[in-house]
């Protein structure tokens, strides 16, 4: 460590929230014989003073994981349910939340996108139609070590629920509703944590690599409330595991609801293990439940990408279809293709099928993605889409015949975003339109200035709130061609 490092690495500190900047990064500041030093406390809120673990340390910042929440913020407020790290905003109304993220979001374009005037172009924002109980799946965790939330100690003893904040080895019991997911489902997760530890199988113990039981993973059809469950384990003395009586348990409790149970074995002994990963066997019912988005049906399993939120993502797509559709009428190609990139499952793709007389093509580099999409189309009786599984980047290379006739081009990057590279061969294609769908507008603000250079005017942003009660907010920006004088 330099000397002129203010603080150690996993030093503890306590410290005062003056501000917060994007990504829920709370901002705290320290008097120095050198000046102001800045500490950024992830999931921290102005107002708050907090306890902070110390991850990095520079010369002139620091920046820290959140600990605990030593006093309120005097904006938060009481809620009815249970305090979870997935939720760090619960406790502001939502009208603040909103607040927040669109001064940090918008404050981005200014900076890093070079756009002083954003307020000029903001086209509002899009909030949740669900504030509570919006999700449609959630991953819980084993451990044999519990971090309890009264004495602040840890305990040995059988945990499910989530990693406790900054750990990686502790969980909190989830003892009722957290408000984010499903409230039957989870005021049932203390009485099958009980059974399962009656089971005499042990959680996975982190420490040791060690255990039975990894995660328990639930997902739900908001159209039909229809349950999916998957139990991951290791495959220790599996074939004594009563896999029979624990799906009569999920039947007894959850009735109708109940459309499938998997159980996936995964052996796997690294610190940052992913409950998608392993081998699954469908143990009982269908192992898929079936969602609807503006009236097309999707059959999505259990490790298909699915928008979390389905009822607000309804709002992102119609803005997204909207844009995507409408050009000004002198500079639409009748015969043009509508080309949705980074496509996932196809939801954008078969939307604007439904609604433009466009041909659409819809490419993403995961196979199993491509397989629902065209299924679901198949299944959704839509005609003019094809989709192909390739990397965005070389199918474009690979395809030229698609050169000076696209009409309008939809971008939906992962959050790491799209690579240079593939960007330039994107704007290669000549669009007359890209509609860039981002679920990190840090991403999408630092493209901004690639796409200007290449002749792309911001004609106009939209943010969307998938995502209440964190500090994430997905933004759509609309960029038109500009026409040659």
């Amino acid at each position: 460590m330099r000397r002129d490092r203010l603080f150690r690495k996993n030093e503890v500190l306590e410290l005062q929230i003056e501000d917060v900047a994007f990504g829920g990064k709370g901002i705290s500041r320290i008097d120095t014989e050198r000046g102001p030093f800045v500490v950024f406390v992830q999931n921290a809120l102005p107002g708050q003073f907090v306890r902070a673990r110390v991850s990095k340390c520079k010369s002139k910042y620091a920046e820290c994981k959140l600990e605990d929440v030593i006093e309120r913020s005097p904006d938060e407020v009481q809620i009815p349910y249970q305090e979870i790290p997935g939720a760090p905003y619960a406790h502001l109304p939502i009208s603040i939340q909103r607040q927040l993220k669109e001064r940090t979001a918008l404050d981005l374009y200014r900076k890093i996108g070079g756009i002083e005037t954003i307020e000029e172009i903001y086209d509002g924002f899009i909030d949740s139609p669900e504030h509570w109980h919006y999700r449609n799946k959630m991953e819980y965790s084993f451990s044999s070590i519990i971090h309890d939330s009264a004495t602040g100690k840890k305990e040995d003893a059988f945990g499910l629920g989530f990693k406790r904040r900054g750990t990686w080895w502790a969980v909190e019991n989830l003892d009722k509703d957290s408000g984010l997911f499903d409230a039957e489902v989870e005021n049932a997760i203390p009485a099958l944590r009980k059974w399962l530890e009656a089971t005499g199988f042990p959680a996975w113990h982190p420490p040791k690599r060690a255990g039975f039981f990894r995660f328990l993973v639930i997902r739900k059809s908001i159209a039909n409330q229809k349950i999916l469950v998957n139990l991951v384990t290791t495959s220790d003395n599996v074939e004594d595991f009563p896999a029979e009586d624990f799906v009569g348990w999920l039947k007894d409790t959850f009735g109708d609801r109940l459309q499938g149970v998997l159980h996936t074995l995964n052996n796997d002994t690294g610190e940052r293990v992913e409950a998608r990963a392993g081998t699954s066997t469908c143990i009982y019912g269908e192992p898929f439940v079936t969602e609807l988005l503006h009236g097309l049906s999707f059959d999505v399993e259990m490790g298909s990408f699915f928008q979390t939120n389905p009822a607000s993502a309804e709002r992102l797509y119609a803005a997204t279809v909207q844009e995507a559709t409408v050009l000004e009428q002198e500079r639409t190609k009748p015969n043009g293709w509508i080309m949705d990139l980074f496509c996932g499952t196809g939801t954008i793709a078969q939307l604007l099928a439904k609604t433009s007389n466009h041909p659409i093509v819809g490419v993403d580099i995961v196979e199993q993605a491509i397989t629902d999409a065209r299924h679901s189309a198949q299944k959704n009786g839509v005609q003019n889409v094809e989709f192909h599984a390739a990397d965005v980047g070389k199918f474009l290379l690979e395809h030229p015949q698609y050169q000076g006739k696209i009409a309008t081009i939809v971008l939906d990057p992962p959050r790491a975003g799209i690579s240079p590279k593939t960007l330039r061969k994107v704007i290669r294609l000549g669009a007359q339109r890209v509609v860039y769908v981002s679920c990190n507008p840090a991403t999408q603000a630092r493209d901004i200035a690639t796409l200007r250079e290449a002749g792309y005017q911001l004609k106009r942003l939209k943010l969307v709130d998938q995502f209440p009660h964190t500090a994430h907010i997905e933004a759509i920006a609309v960029f038109d061609k500009r026409l040659e004088l």
